[in-house]
């Protein structure tokens, strides 16, 4: 492999890593300066299985990284012109990923944020096929991500039921 081609693939690398990560972690800290330390999010009924907010970091840091990567395989595989639909497919799950930050823990909607969690999950199935398709490595990669958004999602739907009777499912304050 030619110096070029090393230097563009880290630089594409570097690319994937940095919009994924960093859109992540930013779009937690815009909307309440830490998912986990908001009054809000505190205030919650929450299940016995509810995770302790040291997890998360951890735990999203690293499924960014798996994403980042398995669409960088992807895209060595004839770049965006190439696979434009497993990309796009990759796109439209990263934003709908950030999305669901600012409709949980922005709008403080718990119903719409199950229901986009659930949209999100499908679409991320679909990548994970998509990208299996073209390298199954990276599909592969996307599997601790499809796990840990189901429990996410049934953790959203424990959060709702919870607290549905008690005006903090849909608090827009």
């Amino acid at each position: 492999m030619e110096l070029r081609t090393i230097v563009i693939n880290c630089v594409v690398l570097v690319v994937f890593v940095t919009v994924t990560l960093g859109g992540g972690f930013s779009t937690t800290f815009f909307v309440t300066n830490g998912f986990t330390d908001s009054d809000w999010y505190n205030n919650l009924t929450k299940p016995d299985w509810n995770p302790p907010p040291a997890v998360f970091t951890p735990m999203w840091s690293t499924l960014y990284i798996l994403m980042a990567v398995a669409a960088f395989l992807i895209w060595r595989q004839g770049g965006f012109k190439k696979q434009a639909l497993p990309l796009a497919a990759y796109f439209i799950q990263l934003a709908l990923n950030f999305t669901w930050v600012f409709i949980f823990n922005g709008a403080h909607d718990l119903l719409a944020a199950l229901i986009e969690i659930w949209i999100l999950w499908v679409i991320i199935i679909l990548t994970a096929v998509l990208f299996g398709r073209v390298k199954i490595i990276a599909g592969l990669l996307l599997i601790p991500y499809i796990l840990w958004v189901a429990f996410a999602g049934s953790l959203n739907y424990a959060f709702y039921s919870l607290n549905k009777d008690n005006g903090a499912a849909t608090d827009t304050s």
